[in-house]
């Protein structure tokens, strides 16, 4: 016969980590799963399905923070292994794809451009992870982020790619134009990424009331022109993002001129 659980036997028994917080931390691996798999699409030199396994990891990385806080299961854990996902995802991922796609083109150097994107990345995850119990950061109380996300850097690295996907521009098939091309275009970003340049975030757009429609309708506009005309959205995107990143400099020193002129005088 089985004796019955006492009281204490069953508060430990209730121990252990609840199911809601480990469903964004399964979202975080699927995403690394997905950056490690662009690079076996690369190796393969299948580039078109590659870019876009780095597309799914961005989508699922932008979503498992939101999960963890809608099913309250956030963790240091869960912050540490998103690091790490990131790393290999939007770091070492894009590094290798575009080194496999051009940059091996460039004699010497192009192994250590591509060692930039993933360097910087990592030093921009190391530089959020050393701040993430400081006080808010300048640009975070304004809505902003300093520098550009990994993700967004590695869209903006294989945008090239993107692009080259969507018009199909004959000067890209000389592979020592291609490879100058994604180099410059590699060292901007890796400077954005480990810069203290202000860029926007969800907090800092604004969407007035009476515009409330029309964004709707673009939001659906863009889901559709995403799934019939993928490279082409996405290429639109990355160069949305790369101009507005001066308006995002200028909007920053506007809301700091009006926050100081807002604080009452000493």
């Amino acid at each position: 016969m089985i004796p019955p659980l006492d009281g204490h036997s069953q508060v430990k028994r209730r121990k252990g980590i609840p199911m809601r917080a480990l469903i964004p931390n399964a979202v975080t691996v699927l995403a690394l799963c997905f950056g490690l798999t662009a690079v076996r699409f690369g190796i393969a030199g299948e580039w078109e399905k590659a870019v876009l396994a780095i597309v799914v990891a961005g989508v699922l990385d932008g979503i498992d923070g939101r999960i963890a806080r809608l099913l309250k299961g956030s963790s240091r854990f869960g912050a540490e292994l998103d690091s790490l996902s990131d790393l290999t995802a939007f770091g070492v991922a894009p590094a290798l794809i575009v080194y496999l796609w051009s940059l091996q083109h460039v004699p010497g150097l192009g192994w250590v451009i591509a060692l930039a994107h993933a360097v910087t990345c990592a030093l921009r995850l190391a530089r959020f992870n050393a701040q993430i119990d400081d006080a808010p950061q300048p640009h975070k109380r304004a809505g902003f982020l300093t520098g550009v996300p990994a993700p967004i850097g590695a869209g903006l690295t294989l945008a090239p790619m993107a692009i080259s996907f969507w018009l199909e521009p004959m000067f890209l098939d000389d592979l020592q134009i291609r490879a100058a091309v994604v180099a410059v275009v590699v060292v901007i970003v890796s400077v954005l990424m480990a810069s203290s340049v202000p860029t926007y975030s969800w907090g800092s757009v604004r969407v007035r009331p009476s515009a409330r429609i029309a964004a709707l309708a673009g939001v659906g506009l863009f889901a559709g022109s995403l799934f019939s005309a993928p490279w082409m959205t996405i290429s639109l995107m990355c160069i949305a993002y790369a101009v507005a990143v001066p308006f995002a400099w200028r909007s920053y020193a506007r809301a700091v001129r009006r926050a100081a002129a807002d604080q009452p005088p000493a």
